[in-house]
């Protein structure tokens, strides 16, 4: 009895093998979200930014999209805002939360948009930060580094509030130390302050005014002494800081995005 009964588990199992199979296989597939049209990555280094762009898409429930051309015939831009409209992107729907960067290899251009939630925690200049502290990297062609970079600090973008500048410093470590040990110092000090004895007596209390007197009073005058500095001149140049490049605008298929753009 219990033999068959062993057999008898041992066929289901065998029946639902390829289901279970078929179920850890549709897990492990992953959609693609590294474009390297213009071969600037290895195998490899596709793979690890495909990996880290799964990882924090899911995270933030954003799709992070990576998007190198060469020899394009349309703008980097307008052919971005065309692969949003015609490919659907979106991290759990078509044309939804969509963090992408785009390279123009041939104007060394690139670009940089979000779309819905995206476009709401990264505003053109957080975009327009992003873009500028990956640029060098872009610059001497350390690639991967870039979009590895830009992964990241898309990552710890969102996870302020917006409005908030992420690179304010009250919001690193070591200044918030430095203000809690300023504060608990004046607070302490406050607290001596007032358990400290106060004084009764003034240098009027044992004065006798009926007797005192001023023997002599004299105001002399010595000199005037006046500097003269020149005013400086305040400068008719704009800064080479490229945070105008930051923008609000929408793709052909009506949907709004921030962006930012620059050159590399």
């Amino acid at each position: 009895m219990k033999s068959l009964k062993s057999i008898i588990i041992a066929l289901i199992f065998l029946l639902f093998i390829p289901f279970f199979s078929n179920e850890a296989h549709a897990e492990t597939v992953e959609k693609q979200r590294v474009f390297d049209d213009a071969n600037l990555l290895s195998d490899d280094e596709v793979e690890k930014l495909e990996k880290l762009a799964a990882k924090y898409s899911k995270k933030r429930e954003t799709d992070f999209i990576i998007i190198t051309q060469e020899n394009i015939e349309i703008d980097i831009e307008q052919y971005m805002n065309d692969f949003y409209d015609e490919e659907g992107l979106g991290y759990d729907k078509k044309h939804g939360n969509t963090a992408m960067i785009g390279l123009d290899m041939t104007e060394r251009d690139v670009v940089l948009h979000g779309f819905a939630k995206a476009q709401t925690y990264l505003d053109p200049d957080r975009l327009t930060q992003i873009r500028e502290k990956i640029t060098p990297y872009l610059s001497e062609g350390n690639y991967y580094t870039a979009f590895e970079s830009y992964i990241l600090l898309v990552d710890k973008y969102m996870n302020y509030r917006p409005g908030v500048n992420p690179e304010n410093p009250i919001y690193r470590t070591w200044v918030q130390f430095i203000i809690a040990i300023g504060l608990g110092a004046v607070i302490v000090g406050g607290m001596a302050y007032n358990v400290k004895p106060k004084m009764t007596t003034t240098p009027g209390t044992y004065r006798d005014t009926e007797r005192s007197k001023v023997l002599q009073r004299r105001d002399r005058y010595i000199r005037t002494t006046v500097t003269k500095r020149r005013k400086p001149k305040q400068s008719s140049g704009g800064g080479g800081s490229g945070r105008s490049g930051g923008s609000i605008g929408r793709t052909s298929g009506g949907f709004s995005r921030s962006s930012s753009r620059g050159k590399f």
